[in-house]
C-alpha cells in the first residue's frame, strides 16, 4: 500500500477523505465537501494538499474547490462530462483513464446514475474504491440525472471489483439504508449482522465505512438486482434486473 488513508466528517453527513504518499509527498483530497474538516485533518497530519479528485458537481462535493486551491495551489482532476461544472477543474478524466499520483496509482469508472456525468476512483494499489454517491453502503445514490438502466450498469461495474476492496462513500447514510435493506430482504442473515454492526458503530458515534465491497456484493439490495433470492424477497421473482433496480430506487426514494 502506497498511501496513508484519513476518512473524516464534514458538513452534516459528508465523509472527507485524503491519501498520503509519504514519499512523494502528494496528498489528495477525494472531493472537497467543506474546507475547515480538510485543513484541521491536513494540519493534524503534517500534509500539504497536492491533488483534489471530484467526483461529480453537486455543492456538498466541490464547495471548497476553488478556496483549497487558491491555499495550496493544487490540481483539480475530475469528469469530464461535468467540466464545466467543476470549480477550479484542471484535468478532465474519462472512465478507463489511468494515471500515477507519486506511487498512488489511479483507475477511474465511469458511473453516471445520481449525475450524469459522476466517476469513481479505484486505487488497486490502496484496494481502496471511492464511489462517492454512486453506491452507499447498503444503498446507492438518488438518480438526479440518469435513469435506472445507467445506473444499474454503473453499479455492476463496481460490484465487479475485487471483492477485498474497501467501499468509501460520500455520506454516512448506512444506518437508514440498513432499516430499507432489512424491509425489502428480509430473510438475508449476513445482512441481519451487517446491521447490528451498524447499530453498535452509530450508538458509538463511530463511521460505518470503510467496508469491504465483498460483504456489499451479498447484502446491499441495490447490488443484487439480478440475484433470484433478492427478487423473489422483494415480490418480483422473475423480474428483469433493470426494473427491480427502478423498483428498489423508488421504494427507497419514498422511504
Amino acid at each position: 500500500m502506497a498511501a496513508s488513508i484519513r476518512q473524516f466528517t464534514c458538513r452534516r453527513d459528508n465523509f472527507g477523505v485524503l491519501l498520503h504518499d509519504q514519499d512523494s509527498g502528494i496528498t489528495l483530497s477525494i472531493d472537497a465537501p467543506e474546507e475547515g474538516p480538510i485543513l484541521r485533518a491536513l494540519e493534524q497530519e503534517g500534509w500539504r494538499l497536492t491533488h483534489i479528485l471530484t467526483t461529480h458537481h453537486h455543492d456538498d462535493h466541490v464547495s471548497a474547490n476553488e478556496a483549497l486551491k487558491a491555499r495550496f495551489g493544487c490540481e483539480i482532476i475530475g469528469p469530464a462530462d461535468e467540466a464545466a461544472r467543476i470549480p477550479g477543474l484542471d484535468r478532465p478524466v474519462r472512465g478507463g483513464d489511468r494515471f500515477a499520483l507519486g506511487r498512488i496509482q489511479v483507475e477511474v469508472i465511469d458511473t453516471p446514475g445520481h449525475t450524469a456525468g459522476e466517476i469513481s476512483y479505484f486505487l488497486p494499489g490502496e484496494k481502496a474504491l471511492f464511489a462517492a454517491d454512486a453506491l452507499f453502503s447498503l444503498g446507492c445514490g438518488r438518480l438526479f440525472e440518469g435513469t435506472p438502466a445507467q445506473m444499474w450498469e454503473s453499479l455492476q461495474r463496481l460490484r465487479a471489483l475485487p471483492d477485498d476492496t474497501m467501499l468509501y462513500c460520500g455520506h454516512e447514510y448506512t444506518a437508514t439504508n440498513a432499516r430499507f435493506a432489512v424491509d425489502v430482504d428480509p430473510g438475508n442473515l449476513l445482512l441481519q449482522e451487517r446491521v447490528k454492526e451498524v447499530e453498535a458503530l452509530r450508538v458509538e458515534h463511530r463511521a460505518t465505512l470503510p467496508v469491504a465491497l465483498g460483504r456489499e456484493k451479498k447484502t446491499n439490495p441495490f447490488l443484487r438486482a439480478d440475484d433470484p433470492e433478492l427478487a423473489v424477497a422483494f415480490g418480483m421473482e422473475g423480474g428483469d434486473p433493470v426494473a427491480i433496480f427502478a423498483a428498489l430506487r423508488e421504494k427507497r426514494n419514498g422511504y
